[in-house]
């Protein structure tokens, strides 16, 4: 076993902050706080957006940001690696979810069908401001190709052949699409008022 095998088996012993502190001159270190904290800022980032791929983006971004940063940060009581990092995590996770709602509220004109799609609208009795922000968060949990494309047909009001042009596929997959986004809409309706229900 060579020197680097054992200063690596070393480096996996250390607390969260000196591998940080090492990992500036060594940035091959900073792997060590992947392994150790990938999966669960994930979990956490995926539990705000609701949506795999942009939690991908969130947790690459905020590691990029614990490493530019990591010659700040200093241990001092009640302040450890852990709280840090998630404080960056969820920064940078809240301002990709408020960058998307503003998104959403700048083009988000109440199409008739759409509006149909909520199986709720006779008793809930929403004023229009309210329905568009009950749209905006029901688009903000569904994966983004097919809030996308609700977005194209409903919202923008693009032709179909505009929107097979934009997403680069045939005009048969927009009509494909529109309809399992049609479902999926519906299904992250049902469970946005299951769990109010149980609220």
């Amino acid at each position: 076993m060579g020197l680097l095998d054992d200063a690596e088996i070393k480096l996996e012993e250390q607390a969260d902050e000196e591998v940080l502190r090492r990992s500036i001159k060594k940035p091959a270190f900073f792997a060590v706080l992947l392994d150790r904290y990938e999966d669960a800022f994930l979990r956490k980032a995926e539990s705000i957006v609701h949506n795999r791929e942009e939690a991908e983006d969130i947790v690459q971004e905020a590691f990029a940001k614990i490493y530019q940063y990591g010659g700040r940060f200093v241990t001092v009581e009640g302040a450890s690696f852990k709280s840090w990092g998630y404080k960056i995590l969820m920064n940078t996770a809240f301002t990709h979810y408020q960058k998307r709602k503003r998104q959403w509220q700048e083009t988000a004109e109440l199409d008739p069908e759409l509006y149909e799609m909520l199986p709720d609208r006779e008793s809930r009795q929403f004023e229009k401001e309210e329905m568009r922000d009950y749209l905006i968060s029901v688009f903000s949990r569904m994966p983004e190709h097919f809030a996308r494309i609700l977005q194209f047909h409903f919202l923008d009001g693009l032709p179909q052949k505009e929107i097979a042009k934009r997403e680069d596929i045939s005009v048969g997959a927009v009509k494909t699409r529109i309809h399992r986004a049609k479902k999926e809409f519906k299904k992250v309706n049902k469970t946005i008022l299951y769990d109010q229900s149980r609220a």
